[in-house]
């Protein structure tokens, strides 16, 4: 059965300032290039092969799978995708603002952000489980995908009637949820979260 490695970027200014980022960017810091090399080390421990690599087209993302790659040369050989289906949810007028000024978590904004000009969370929803399930027809082997953390955990709770998932942690930066993909069913289950950051 394929497996979908799914992963969000290391740390950036941003995070350790409290800005809400949605789809304005800030860079990775010491500690997020750190993180993310951490997790490669544990990608590399699971003696896994890759059919493709993708990512956001964010840069927090592209800078991730950079060093991602960097640390498994293996990967390089692979197709490399920036996939817009991957951005973190678009949270309109809140962007590059404090996260405290958004009435709701992030982590669960619902429809807040749409009257300013955000993404709602059925586009939101059908975004990303299309972008993944179409990740893992284009390929016949395990998928490795560098998303963010609100996007990721939307995907997440999509399948969680239907996955086995024990683990109810914070996704934190660097950290990688990995699903088995049915590709007759176009189905994720069996949720497993790693956080080697």
């Amino acid at each position: 059965m394929q497996k979908l490695y799914l992963m969000r970027h290391g740390q950036t200014v941003y995070n350790t300032q409290h800005i809400l980022q949605g789809r304005c960017d800030s860079p990775l810091t010491n500690e997020g290039i750190e993180q993310a090399k951490r997790a490669a080390a544990w990608l590399r421990e699971q003696n896994e092969t890759f059919c493709l690599a993708a990512a956001s087209p964010l840069g927090r993302a592209q800078a991730t799978l950079d060093i991602v790659i960097e640390q498994m040369p293996t990967l390089s050989a692979v197709p490399r995708l920036s996939m817009r289906g991957l951005m973190e949810r678009d949270y309109g007028g809140y962007e590059a603002g404090p996260v405290e000024l958004l009435p709701v978590s992030p982590w669960d904004p619902g429809d807040v952000a749409v009257m300013s000009g955000g993404e709602s969370q059925a586009g939101a929803r059908f975004r990303i489980a299309h972008a993944l399930d179409d990740l893992m027809q284009s390929c016949e082997g395990n998928a490795l995908a560098i998303s963010h953390g609100s996007i990721s955990k939307l995907f997440k709770t999509i399948w969680a009637g239907r996955a086995r998932c024990e683990q109810d942690v914070a996704l934190g930066n660097c950290c990688i949820l990995v699903f088995e993909y049915d590709r007759e069913a176009h189905s994720f289950s069996n949720i497993k979260i790693e956080n080697p950051a």
